[in-house]
């Protein structure tokens, strides 16, 4: 039991803290020995081409805000290509793209996904770069710039940007712990990036080589991950560029997160089940490695065995093993009372930020669970096809 419980333990402080601390001291010996990453330096005339891409379903209310914020990005105009894709849409958003004649508007009445409208897009897309961007967020003025950069090294094939979560001093325990998370996310993007390669970008704000694209099945739940780990697969470095900054709005509360989160953890298996190349150490050694501890840990292993940790190590305390277990047991049982403690304020709309980060942990893990049982139970499958039939509302299945 003992030893169950400290294999248990090492997984668990591994995959949320230890990786961490092991990936900067790694990035820490990689500068010590004179192998820190620059990036070239790029003259303006010399910028790749680059089309902007969005995908936009009944976002009639934001859609000209987005539309604002992407006209007046930084980057040269004769350089610059804009792309609205509006599948489906039943509100006004197609017709209030169409009034900007410098965005080609793709719009159709059938609304068969994101997916399919981004690979329609695609076969139109004639220039070196482009950048995917949600209807749902702002971007940083020189935030192609930023991205664009990078693709005067041919080892780069992705740049993704970092997403920032909008909370104020209103925000519940799901924008408090979200915003928490992205902090610490964004680090390790920065880390994985000076060691070696990001795995996955975020649908917010990403970037890729147009000849590298490579069409995902109609039924990806993370296309805007899988693109870019389809590309790592291939040897090219995913990079990842802080300045280059997507805002948006937290979730509404932490029922739309808990949604959120599921589909993400479904995406998750599913696309460790599709990208099994990655997983073999042989091919790229260092990238299994990242892609392993940042993303396969957390989306299988360490959610499993947080409740088997809480369980064996009550019995141990039970059966009065030692101090040690007595101190680990205590602990555990605080952090999930200050979970429990968040659930409850935050169904009653108070706000102590003291219980929002256990809180959000434990829903995120929750999460994971749940989606692991949505994927192989096939619920997934049936959602997506929900979808086509549009009989599922937009906040089930959000543009992430």
């Amino acid at each position: 039991m003992e030893y169950i419980f400290w294999i248990s333990l090492f997984f668990i402080v591994y995959t949320y803290v230890g990786y961490g601390l092991l990936l900067y001291a790694l990035v820490i010996v990689r500068r010590f020995l004179g192998r820190k990453r620059l990036i070239r330096h790029t003259d303006p005339g010399a910028l790749p081409s680059c089309s902007v891409i969005v995908a936009a379903y009944n976002e009639a209310a934001i859609i000209e805000q987005k539309i604002a914020n992407t006209l007046a990005l930084s980057y040269p105009k004769e350089k610059l290509h804009y792309f609205f894709v509006t599948d489906g849409s039943t509100d006004e958003t197609p017709q209030r793209v169409a009034k900007y004649p410098q965005i080609h508007l793709l719009h159709t009445d059938e609304r068969r996904g994101k997916i399919a409208a981004i690979h329609r897009v695609m076969e139109q897309v004639t220039t070196d770069v482009v950048v995917f961007t949600d209807a749902n967020t702002l971007l940083s003025n020189d935030a192609l710039l930023d991205l664009c950069r990078h693709y005067a090294d041919e080892q780069i094939g992705a740049a993704a940007g970092e997403k920032r979560v909008y909370s104020g001093e209103e925000a519940d325990a799901s924008a408090a712990g979200e915003g928490f998370y992205w902090k610490y996310e964004s680090a390790l993007k920065k880390w994985d990036a000076e060691l070696y390669s990001v795995v996955g970008s975020a649908g917010e704000l990403f970037s890729i080589r147009t000849r590298l694209y490579e069409t995902v099945p109609p039924d990806t739940i993370l296309d805007d991950f899988m693109i870019s780990m389809r590309i790592a697969e291939k040897g090219y470095r995913v990079v990842y560029e802080p300045r280059a900054c997507a805002t948006e709005l937290a979730s509404e509360n932490v029922k739309e997160e808990l949604k959120r989160k599921i589909r993400i953890a479904a995406g998750g298996i599913q696309s460790i089940m599709r990208l099994k190349g990655v997983l073999n150490p042989f091919t790229n050694p260092v990238l299994t490695f990242q892609y392993i501890s940042h993303r396969v840990l957390r989306w299988t292993v360490a959610p499993i065995l947080l409740p088997v940790v809480f369980v064996l190590n009550g019995l141990l305390y039970l059966m009065d093993k030692g101090d040690l277990y007595t101190l680990l047991f205590l602990g555990q049982l605080s952090f999930y009372a200050l979970a429990c403690i968040g659930f409850l304020l935050e169904r009653r709309a108070l706000k102590i930020k003291a219980t929002f980060v256990p809180y959000y942990f434990c829903v995120m893990n929750y999460a994971v669970l749940a989606g692991i049982v949505r994927y192989f139970s096939g619920q997934q499958g049936a959602i997506w096809e929900r979808v086509n039939r549009k009989q599922e509302t937009f906040a089930d299945t959000p543009i992430r």
